[in-house]
Formats: structure tokens, C-alpha cells, sequence
């Protein structure tokens, strides 16, 4: 009998025979419960961070657009440098040293205004302000935004999401800050 209680104590340190009240051990796993509370907690996440990402990425493709017209506006005020009157009709011009497609897909809108008045003095074509103002005097840049739509005046709803240059060069951001009439 002394040889039986010498082994009884190693055996029940293996976890092998439950000590006398205990309850029962359960096999490994998740009660369908806990898998429940796991799923709506990682929805909850979802509907959180889903939107917070859609809008980082929406920030970062109007930040590239801005880079990428105060790039391109650069390279054409060069180009009024060294002759005022030189400003080429489209962008074709930089088609290999510039992006000319902005970050949602569309190509960036360009029309030169220096000296290139229509028939009664005005700037045809040119985007204007709320007071129907143009809002350049050297060339209009923009890019039609994620909509790929846009309208002349910046007060037309097809226009408010567009990231313009405005004040020649001046300002470079979304229509809807420059002009919120």
C-alpha cells in the first residue's frame, strides 16, 4: 500500500486525476458565447476604423493632387519666366516629366489665360469665383476631383470637391476652402 501513495502524489502533479471537489476540466475551445462577443467586438473595430482609413487615403490623394499641380504650376510659371507669352496651349508638353492624371484617375484640367483674351476681352473658359470673378489671370489648373466632374463656377456642386490653383499660385487646395459661398 505504501508503494501505491508514493505514486498517487506524482500522478495527480501531471493533472491527471482531478483532486477530490474540483470540477472537471472542459476541453480546449471557444463556447459559441465567447466566439459571438469576439465577432461583435471586431465589428464594432470595423465600423470604426473602416471609415477613419477611407478618409487617411481620401487626405492622401488630395495631398498628392495639391503636390502634383504646385509642381506642374511651377514648371509653367518657369516657362512665363523666360517668355510671357510662351504658355503651351496643353500639357503635353510635360507628358515625360510630370503626372498629368491625378491620384483618382482623371486628367488634370489646364487652359492658359495670359494673353489669350476671347473675342470681347474676357477670359473665355476661365473658372470663376461666387462673383463669377476669374480666379486666375495666368492659367487655370485643377483637377476635377473624385467625382471627375466639375463645373466652371467653384459654386456648383460638381465643382466643390475639385482642387484648384487660385490667385495665381497663391492658393492650391479644394474649391469648397477657397470659396465657400
Amino acid at each position: 500500500m505504501e508503494e501505491r501513495s508514493a505514486i498517487l502524489p506524482a500522478v495527480a502533479l501531471h493533472g491527471s486525476i482531478p483532486e477530490p471537489g474540483s470540477a472537471p476540466r472542459r476541453a480546449g475551445g471557444f463556447t459559441l458565447v465567447e466566439l459571438l462577443i469576439a465577432v461583435a467586438i471586431l465589428g464594432i473595430i470595423a465600423t470604426i476604423a473602416i471609415p477613419s482609413y477611407q478618409e487617411y487615403i481620401e487626405k492622401a490623394k488630395e495631398t498628392a493632387a495639391i503636390t502634383d499641380i504646385n509642381v506642374i504650376s511651377l514648371k509653367l510659371k518657369a516657362i512665363m519666366a523666360e517668355n510671357p507669352d510662351a504658355l503651351p496651349p496643353d500639357l503635353s508638353f510635360f507628358v515625360d516629366i510630370l503626372p498629368l492624371v491625378d491620384p483618382w484617375g482623371n486628367p488634370y484640367q489646364y487652359l492658359p489665360i495670359y494673353g489669350h483674351l476671347g473675342d470681347h476681352g474676357y477670359m473665355n473658359g476661365a473658372r470663376k469665383d461666387h462673383n463669377l470673378h476669374p480666379i486666375n489671370s495666368d492659367f487655370d489648373l485643377y483637377s476635377m476631383g473624385p467625382d471627375g466632374q466639375s463645373v466652371k463656377p467653384l459654386t456648383g456642386g460638381q465643382s466643390r470637391d475639385d482642387i484648384i490653383r487660385a490667385n495665381d499660385g497663391a492658393f492650391i487646395g479644394k474649391a469648397s476652402t477657397y470659396d465657400p459661398g
